[in-house]
C-alpha cells in the first residue's frame, strides 16, 4: 500500500476580511431610498387653559371627505371620484361666490395684500376606513395639496406676476395667510362593526 497523500487545503484566513470589505463597499456605493410621506405641519400643542375648552367649528366651515373600505369617496353627501376632489376643495377653500353652504368669509388685513375676504376658519377633514387602500388615500391627499397649490399660484400670478414658488419669502407668507392649509386627519374607523 502506498502512502496516503494529504489533500492540499485552501487558505481561508482572509475570507472574513474580504467579505467585510465588500459589505462596506456596497453599503457606501449604493443609494438608499428615503421614506416618502406627506408634508404636514402639526399644530402647536394646546395651552393648559385650552385643554378644558372645546373647539367649536361651524358645520359650514368643515369639508368632510370620507373614504370607505371599498375606496368609494364621499364629500358631504355626494359620491365623487378622486378627480373631483381637487375642484371641490378649491371651491370650498376660496368660496369666491360667497355661498352660504361654504365657509364664512371674514375680512383680514394682510401685509403686502391689504384688506382681503378669506375663509380663515375652514377645515378639510379626511376620514378613512381601516380597509381603505393607501393608493386612494394618498391620491386624495395629493388632490387636496394640489388644490391649495393652484389657489396659491393663481393669487401669486394675480398679485405679484409670478407663481408661488418664485415669490419672495414675505410674499409667500402673505399668500399662505390668504390660503392656510388646514387638513385634519380623523382616526380611521371600521364601519359596520361595534367600536
Amino acid at each position: 500500500m502506498g502512502k496516503k497523500r494529504k489533500m492540499p487545503g485552501l487558505n481561508t484566513s482572509s475570507t472574513a476580511d474580504i467579505s467585510f470589505m465588500l459589505l462596506i463597499f456596497f453599503l457606501v456605493t449604493t443609494s438608499m431610498d428615503t421614506d416618502q410621506g406627506l408634508g404636514r405641519t402639526l399644530p402647536k400643542p394646546p395651552e393648559d387653559d385650552q385643554l378644558n375648552n372645546e373647539i367649536k367649528v361651524k358645520e359650514r366651515n368643515i369639508l368632510n371627505i370620507r373614504i370607505n373600505k371599498d375606496n368609494y369617496l364621499m364629500i358631504g353627501d355626494d359620491y365623487v371620484t378622486v378627480a373631483d376632489v381637487k375642484e371641490r376643495a378649491k371651491e370650498f377653500i376660496a368660496n369666491k361666490e360667497n355661498r352660504k353652504d361654504l365657509p364664512e368669509l371674514k375680512p383680514k388685513k394682510i401685509k403686502l395684500l391689504g384688506q382681503r375676504m378669506i375663509t380663515e376658519n375652514h377645515v378639510i377633514s379626511v376620514q378613512t376606513d381601516r380597509g381603505t387602500s393607501y393608493g386612494v388615500y394618498f391620491a386624495v391627499q395629493d388632490a387636496l395639496v394640489a388644490a391649495y397649490n393652484e389657489l396659491r399660484d393663481e393669487l401669486a400670478k394675480e398679485e405679484f406676476g409670478v407663481v408661488y414658488a418664485n415669490c419672495t419669502k414675505e410674499e409667500q407668507e402673505a399668500i399662505r395667510e390668504v390660503y392656510p392649509q388646514k387638513i385634519s386627519e380623523a382616526e380611521p374607523k371600521k364601519y359596520g362593526q361595534a367600536l
